[in-house]
């Protein structure tokens, strides 16, 4: 037999397609991991057909049997995957029907490729997106059993990377949960568009046979069908809903290795990374690298550039289905990658970091911390904010100019700026103080991370 002849679609044609041509339209070597959701989806298409008097019982016997065989031969790495016959569906199926016979010919009755691949990175896509919730909640806890152990360990909170007021370690690790729980709660919006079933709507049009499509939906686990079948075929929201939802979550891990980074520094030392998410240098041997938060932090930008790629492929597309949609495979495969791995290893990395209280304290010396807190002090004694403001920055050039920190001030030198200072403020002045008074919602008063770490784990 030629090579021509053995595609599914060859007899339109009067020549084989060129070697070369092959290679550049075949996907099997990377749509092949949907090979288990291509045999889910095949099975449930399956039963349709023979519940609708389509295909006979014997036909689905003879289906599930040698799919039950093409299935433990991909579990066993045994399968001999084919150039030739382009890609996860057609390799599957030529397969099943050198098994079985007549009937792996009939699988194929009522859909059509374009129907079958938008099932089945549905498919693989809703089972990526419940593993990036779990890995998500793995280390949202990391995060959680990090700042519960410093729920009372000041640290310098910056803005413009100036040191500008006191809050708690644990605190500054809750942000990072609340940006995980937004992705979280993205993800799991996005898992509701995701969860739609395309099969059925066949090349494009539908088909003339009397399917079942919400059988199939039910059998599949899909919340509903796709109401348009040129839509069904054609759309590719989904995978660029999860793009920009994945880059959303790498954004949020690339500000936090922006941050570890930074407190590792040796100028800064705020905390050190254990060794095995760091590297040496090949030349200065005193060297310890934060490489995984350095790593994660570029490879944000690659997750960036594959849902730029998605829309571009996209834009210019008319309906229905384009060729060029088998581009979308490899920057969604490799963006779940890169997330999914990104995920396991901080939920792993959080544990490890060892953080260092006195360094944290000293950095609230050197930046005025508590120069707001003096400015409430003024205001709570009936000065109006402006004045207050004024003030208090008249005081912290004192204190600059005498290499000070304003609790070091007199308080005769302190009652210059405003004769309604009193002993009373040094309170007010210390970072302890500083802290207690931020004792609200969503503030950083260490009762109050207590009570938000208690919120955060129920909410787990």
């Amino acid at each position: 037999m030629s090579d021509q002849t053995e595609k599914v679609w060859s007899g339109r044609f009067s020549e084989p397609v060129s070697d070369l041509v092959k290679r550049y339209t075949a996907s099997v070597f990377f749509d092949r991991r949907m090979a288990m959701q291509d045999i889910r989806g095949s099975l449930a298409h399956a039963r349709m057909l023979a519940r609708q008097k389509i295909v006979s019982g014997d036909d689905l016997a003879a289906i599930e049997r040698g799919m039950a065989q093409i299935r433990g031969e991909i579990e066993r790495d045994e399968f001999a995957w084919n150039l030739d016959d382009e890609d996860v569906h057609l390799n599957i199926e030529k397969r099943l029907t050198a098994l079985i016979g007549d009937a792996g010919k009939r699988l194929h009755t009522g859909r059509s490729r374009n129907d079958q691949v938008a099932t089945d990175i549905r498919l693989w896509l809703r089972d990526t997106v419940d593993a990036v919730d779990g890995l998500l909640a793995a280390f949202q806890k990391a995060l959680l059993d990090l700042a519960e152990a410093h729920v009372d360990t000041p640290l310098p909170g910056f803005t413009h990377l100036q040191v500008a007021q006191p809050v708690t370690f644990g605190h500054h690790l809750l942000a990072y949960f609340e940006m995980a729980q937004r992705d979280r709660a993205r993800m799991a919006d996005a898992r509701r568009r995701i969860n739609r079933l395309p099969l059925g709507a066949a090349a494009l049009a539908g088909t003339t046979y009397p399917i079942d499509r919400e059988f199939v939906a039910q059998e599949l686990g899909f919340d509903g069908v796709c109401e348009n079948s040129l839509d069904a075929v054609s759309d590719r929201d989904f995978a660029i809903e999860f793009c920009a939802a994945a880059s959303l979550v790498m954004m949020h891990i690339s500000r936090f290795s922006e941050e570890l980074i930074l407190w590792m520094s040796p100028r800064v030392g705020f905390i050190d990374l254990a060794d095995r998410f760091c590297t040496g240098s090949s030349i200065m041997p005193q060297k310890k690298n934060p490489d995984v938060p350095e790593l994660a932090r570029g490879k944000t930008g690659r997750v960036y550039g594959h849902l730029m790629g998605l829309l571009t492929l996209m834009k210019g597309q008319p309906l229905a289905y384009n060729k060029d949609n088998q581009e979308d495979k490899e920057p969604l495969f490799d963006t779940a990658d890169t997330l999914i791995d990104t995920l396991r290893i901080f939920a792993d990395l959080v544990p490890g970091i060892r953080v260092k209280p006195d360094a944290m304290r000293a950095a609230l010396k050197q930046g005025f911390a508590t120069a707001t807190d003096l400015a409430d002090y003024l205001v709570k004694k009936g000065m109006p904010f402006r004045d207050a403001h004024e003030a208090v920055a008249r005081a912290v050039r004192a204190a600059e100019a005498k290499g000070c920190d304003l609790p070091d001030l007199a308080l005769s030198e302190l009652q210059a700026f405003s004769p309604l200072i009193g002993e009373d403020v040094f309170g007010v002045l210390t970072v302890t103080g500083s802290l207690a008074a931020r004792d609200h919602v969503g503030g950083t008063a260490p009762a109050q991370v207590r009570a938000a770490i208690a919120r955060a784990r129920a909410s787990l």
